[in-house]
């Protein structure tokens, strides 16, 4: 097992200064994000047809409407760029890039879960996520622990330019984005604008609404936990939503829709298996146990079954619109408010653990 730790930046201030503070730290890996980036855009041109110049004007479109509903992380988008001296117009296409592809990157492979206190061995809330990506990106992650001067303090992974939004907040809500493809995309909010937002949520009725913005461009599924207990999957498309709640005291999600109205909207189904076969593949080994800790949580983010498919996922070669792997895996402990994260496939690298400092 490889002992690598995923460096750890604190940030704190207005928004502007919490972006300038990324750049300035993670000037390498922003960089890079925006150099891989334009790597993937070249390598599938052939199937999207679409140069870096054409990314950068089909992003544009979308910020008058990010600045309208969430300035404030306009702000930060824009002070990363001058912290790491890129250009904002880069900046913007790497937070747009689901977007400005139509989402012919159907990158299918991440798997979110979590179990309240009727399933865990210690009365704690644990939320679990694999974030798959592509393979060049995963040196680029880190984790953010910010003290704004408007919100609540957080915790959260991102890597690159990408606005934080996989993590928890010091009043105990906690969210994990997968994505989902449907046919009512449209020019609107970025979907992770909407989401870096639910992380200065104080109740679950307002991350909910954050998820629903009024003119997104589209959704995530967002796997919504709150330190109570209360669990819900919010399945979001940019015109439709569905609300599923965990009542046995668990719940799963991969990047396919469970609500029978939602999938009437998913595009091209038949190619979304391998994120079916991860759902049940988790859903079991998850119901399984009603004593659940860190570790039992780790071991199911470490499972093969489908490989290299899997909820550890190891397909990191062939097609460019297809080609990913786990570049990090994260346990977060709502009820101790800590955080448990791999850098990198979790069968090959350990576990660190970074506590919230609210």
């Amino acid at each position: 097992m490889n002992n690598r730790t995923i460096p750890l930046i604190t940030i704190y201030g207005s928004h502007r200064q919490m972006g300038n503070q990324i750049g300035e730290a993670c000037r390498q890996q922003v960089a890079h994000s925006i150099e891989n980036a334009h790597f993937l855009l070249s390598e599938a041109y052939d199937e999207l047809q679409l140069t870096w110049d054409g990314a950068q004007i089909q992003s544009r479109k979308y910020i008058p409407f990010a600045e309208e509903r969430y300035p404030q992380y306009v702000e930060e988008l824009k002070g990363i760029a001058e912290g790491a001296n890129v250009s904002f117009d880069d900046v913007a296409v790497v937070n747009a890039m689901e977007a400005v592809t139509t989402d012919a990157l159907h990158l299918t492979k991440c798997t979110s879960m979590a179990v309240n206190q009727a399933c865990t061995a210690n009365g704690t809330v644990l939320v679990a996520h694999n974030e798959d990506w592509v393979p060049e990106d995963e040196d680029d992650v880190f984790l953010i622990h910010a003290t704004p001067d408007d919100e609540p303090a957080f915790l959260a992974m991102t890597y690159g330019c990408l606005l934080p939004n996989i993590g928890f907040n010091a009043y105990g809500i906690a969210q994990c984005c997968d994505s989902v493809y449907t046919e009512d995309c449209r020019i609107g909010i970025p979907r992770i604008m909407a989401s870096r937002a639910v992380l200065a949520a104080k109740r679950p009725t307002d991350a909910i609404r954050h998820m629903l913005a009024p003119k997104r461009a589209a959704g995530y599924n967002h796997l919504l936990v709150h330190e109570s207990g209360e669990m819900y999957s919010i399945e979001v498309s940019a015109r439709q939503f569905a609300m599923l709640y965990a009542e046995d005291g668990y719940m799963v999600h991969t990047n396919h829709y469970i609500d029978p109205e939602m999938k009437k909207i998913e595009s091209e189904p038949d190619e979304l298996i391998s994120t079916r076969v991860r759902y049940w593949r988790a859903t079991r080994l998850l119901t399984q146990s009603n004593r659940h800790t860190v570790k039992t949580l780790q071991e199911i983010q470490r499972d093969h079954l489908n490989y290299p498919d899997a909820i550890c996922n190891h397909d990191s070669t062939g097609d460019p619109l297809d080609r990913e792997k786990t570049i990090t895996a994260l346990v977060m402990d709502l009820t101790n408010r800590q955080m448990h994260a791999s850098w990198g496939n979790p069968c090959e690298n350990t576990y660190n653990t970074y506590q919230l400092k609210a």
